[in-house]
């Protein structure tokens, strides 16, 4: 066995034992001790044997603690987008947008809606053809928002996400039968806007990735302006998109 299989072998097994141990004393506040630590640990192994974490950096530290207690709701859906990434030769992982930056990337896998990139916990599939620079810069600027709001919000972020498009689907709904069919505005247009669109998740990670308002959102519907700064200009010495890829 090379070193550098040894190292990874010997992250592994660390990130397995840990990530189980975290997770467990998590899982037992609400009784679901063992469930919560094979999740824990299995996401300590597949990302220790990836290098996933950047274990030198505040970062990275604070990512894989959240990945193994409070966001273990989401890491959980993580895994699932991961077996379906492992499972299909042709997901195509990207080592580059990956190896310690603290999520996994997919250039396909798991898959929602042809065309849009999914972020599941600290799993991102879909990512298509990063070597152009708006698909790179939607990975770190846009869907790497997405795996920080699950660890941030925990529990209560898929809970807050699919209640604002069960809702906002049917205030949109509402709108365009109401007001905005009369301006030629399309009724899943309509609908799309206000559940996914506006979103405050997305219109959060859509203003980070300096990308608001969308093209796809219904004009001059719902909020005009970005809620914050784009991340290049909040962190112009964070790497972003094939800049970051070039690392």
């Amino acid at each position: 066995m090379s070193f550098g299989s040894t190292r990874r072998l010997a992250e592994a097994a660390g990130a397995t034992a840990l990530g189980g141990m975290f997770a467990g004393a998590a899982g037992s506040v609400v009784g679901v001790t063992v469930p919560a630590a094979v999740i824990g640990g299995l996401n300590g192994a597949i990302s220790g044997w990836r290098q996933t974490y950047d274990w030198k950096s505040f970062d990275g530290l604070v990512a894989f603690t959240l990945d193994s207690t409070w966001g273990l709701p989401m890491t959980g859906a993580g895994i699932v987008a991961q077996s379906v990434g492992l499972l299909l030769p042709s997901s195509g992982y990207v080592p580059e947008l990956s190896e310690r930056h603290n999520r996994h990337v997919y250039r396909r896998g798991f898959r929602v809606r042809k065309g849009f990139a999914v972020t599941l916990g600290n799993v991102i599939s879909q990512a298509g053809d990063i070597e152009r620079a708006r698909r790179a810069r939607l990975v770190t600027d846009h869907e790497d928002v997405h795996v920080w709001q699950a660890r941030w919000f925990g529990p209560g972020y898929p809970v807050l996400y699919v209640g604002w498009m069960a809702l906002g689907g049917a205030f949109g709904a509402i709108r365009w039968a109401t007001d905005r069919r009369k301006r030629g505005d399309r009724l899943f247009a309509t609908i799309e806007s206000a559940a996914y669109y506006l979103n405050p998740f997305e219109w959060w990670a859509y203003s980070r990735d300096n990308y608001w308002p969308p093209s796809e959102k219904v004009p001059n519907f719902g909020w005009s302006q970005p809620c914050c700064p784009p991340l290049t200009a909040a962190c112009p010495e964070r790497p972003s998109g094939i800049e970051q890829m070039s690392r």
